[in-house]
């Protein structure tokens, strides 16, 4: 009995020691999201064991798991179980895993949430180190333009509803693209185009092939199109600045194309590098001493 005990408070006195020896910590690049967006946790391991440490998982304990909740504390429904692969960390290092919280967790209502992260070392079987915990909230957006599109694909016919959504955080304005599952109700991809000026409204069409086209003003000279899939995926963005003879235009034209007109199609890696060649040619040579 005596014999046990000991065992017990040896490992009351181990685990403190060793969840010591390896710092964490958990940061998100923003704290607001529209729903369906990927939510982008970063999680900081830093190795202060004195060796070379390998994080992996057993089958009944993962090296790294989340804990995600909403306002009221109510765990967040998960959609699949945790499979990261090992982290090795040299002794004294710092190595980042980055994942998608959408991707594990059912994250498409609106509200406020919190979430922290757990890392262990299975091999130790004592309790892991639990990071900071980060405040983040899920908003729908609001919908500037909406089209429900009939689409074919591997997994059969179905609808998409695609969305242009903008958002303001008080400062800016910034529009999203967006494709909902009709079916479900739930979004298939969301994603940020960038910051807008509302000095012009954005023009948004679609093509024969059921793409999205969006065009908006990004700065007083430039504007951005953009062409998107109805499964949400961007198939390109182009660049353009404003002609001699007015502003771009996008056009729908009767073959079932679209096309931006009256525009400048900019590059700006091209211009980068002619900027360069400027400067080169006006660098004042060096004065010799004789």
């Amino acid at each position: 009995m005596n014999s046990v005990r000991i065992f017990c408070l040896f490992l009351f006195i181990l685990a403190p020691q060793l969840s010591a020896q390896i710092a964490t910590s958990l940061r998100m690049s923003k704290k607001s999201y529209l729903s369906g967006e990927a939510i982008i946790a970063e999680v900081i391991v830093t190795n202060h064991t004195g060796r070379d440490l390998t994080l992996t998982s057993s089958r009944a304990l993962p090296w790294l798991s989340f804990v995600v909740s909403s306002a009221s504390g109510e765990a967040v429904t998960t959609r699949k179980l945790n499979a990261f692969g090992a982290m090795n960390i040299k002794a004294g290092s710092s190595l980042a895993k980055r994942i998608d919280l959408n991707e594990f967790f059912l994250l498409n209502k609106q509200g406020n949430y919190g979430v922290s992260a757990i890392v262990r070392d299975p091999s130790e079987k004592v309790q892991g180190a639990t990071t900071n915990r980060i405040l983040f909230n899920i908003n729908p957006g609001k919908t500037y333009w909406s089209q429900k599109v009939g689409i074919k694909n591997d997994k059969g016919s179905g609808v998409r509803e695609l969305r242009i959504l903008t958002y303001s955080d008080g400062q800016k304005t910034q529009l999203y693209a967006q494709s909902i599952d009709d079916r479900i109700g739930t979004p298939v991809s969301t994603f940020l185009l960038g910051n807008v000026l509302l000095l012009r409204k954005p023009s948004v069409t679609l093509d024969s092939r059921q793409h999205m086209h969006v065009m908006y003003l990004a700065t007083p000279s430039v504007w951005v199109h953009y062409q998107i899939s109805s499964e949400g995926k961007v198939i390109s963005r182009d660049i353009h600045k404003t002609a001699s003879q007015g502003e771009p235009v996008l056009m729908s034209f009767g073959d079932g194309s679209v096309r931006v007109l009256n525009s400048i199609l900019y590059d700006p890696k091209a211009a980068e590098l002619e900027r360069k060649k400027i400067r080169k040619a006006t660098d004042r040579p060096e004065l010799g001493i004789e």
